[in-house]
């Protein structure tokens, strides 16, 4: 008895270390995945001759100007101006995204559509096909349209399901929803409109909370779509007016520079940290299927 008592503390002090160990080393690699960020943070407050000639991460003498003159923008115009841009820009077509890849995830969850096997291999197939490939028939198809040096490049591949990631991740997490509530509520007289409405789409939050804090995050942070389709200052989103600040002076500024571009970051870690329960949980079942 004695013997099988000391092999369980024994036991226990091993787990105990282990388990000390696993913390020491996430505190450690999460350390150096911040770092970068905090540098930039304090290089806020930094001139150009601090920021390049010295190696201490604290400023010597804070310069807060570099908010108040970076945020006055360029050519004309304010980061305010591009703040509004970018969440016009960003906010429609994150609904739009969710709104035609639930509708589309649906439909392949729960109907048995013609030639669907195909249609989902056309569909993982889009997956596969980089951006670079289709953006010059993009750009000559949006320029007759008219849609140049608008937003519409974003808002109709969005409403239309262009993106294939997103229906495809929402078909995963359909899977694991028993078909037993929508047999029920077929019974009870909805139609397939009202179980999707009022059945599926409640238990849909985490992936469409997933879905949609991946689309915001890579609309706000794309820049070559809207370096190719947005022509005018005034009509800039964020990832362009950063851009725009290192063109505007024969000598960069590299301390407003990382001002607005710590602003611009600082819209995503708010997000992220408030939804971070439902996107964690729609990223861990998605995979799940009954």
């Amino acid at each position: 008895m004695k013997l099988g008592k000391k092999k369980s503390i024994e036991e226990q002090n091993l787990k105990q270390q282990a388990s000390v160990l696993d913390y020491v080393i996430i505190v450690i690699i999460g350390i150096i995945l911040l770092y970068p960020l905090v540098w930039m943070f304090f290089a806020t407050f930094k001139d150009n001759s601090e920021i390049f000639g010295s190696v201490s991460l604290l400023p010597k003498v804070w310069h807060f100007e570099n908010y108040t003159n970076g945020w006055k923008g360029s050519a004309g115009f304010t980061y305010t101006k591009f703040f509004i841009n970018t969440f016009v820009l960003v906010i429609p077509t994150t609904l739009l995204t969710l709104f035609s890849s639930t509708l589309v995830a649906y439909g392949f969850a729960r109907f048995n559509l013609p030639h669907k096997k195909l249609l989902f291999t056309l569909l993982l197939a889009m997956m596969m096909l980089p951006n670079t490939v289709v953006i010059i028939p993009r750009y000559l198809l949006y320029n007759k349209f008219g849609w140049v040096d608008s937003y519409m490049p974003f808002y109709a591949p969005a409403i239309l399901c262009c993106n294939s990631f997103f229906p495809y991740m929402i078909i995963q997490f359909l899977r694991g929803i028993p078909r037993d509530l929508d047999e029920s509520a077929y019974i009870d007289g909805c139609s397939s409109w009202t179980t999707l409405w009022k059945i599926i789409l409640p238990l849909m939050k985490p992936a469409l909370f997933s879905a949609g804090l991946f689309q915001f995050l890579w609309t706000y942070n794309d820049y070559f779509n809207s370096l190719i389709f947005i022509n005018s200052v005034k009509k800039y989103p964020i990832s362009l007016a950063v851009r725009l600040s290192l063109d505007s002076e024969s000598v960069v500024q590299w301390g407003k520079v990382m001002a607005m571009a710590f602003v611009a970051v600082v819209p995503l870690m708010i997000l992220f940290f408030a939804a971070q329960k439902y996107f964690v949980e729609g990223i861990a079942t998605s995979g799940m299927k009954n």
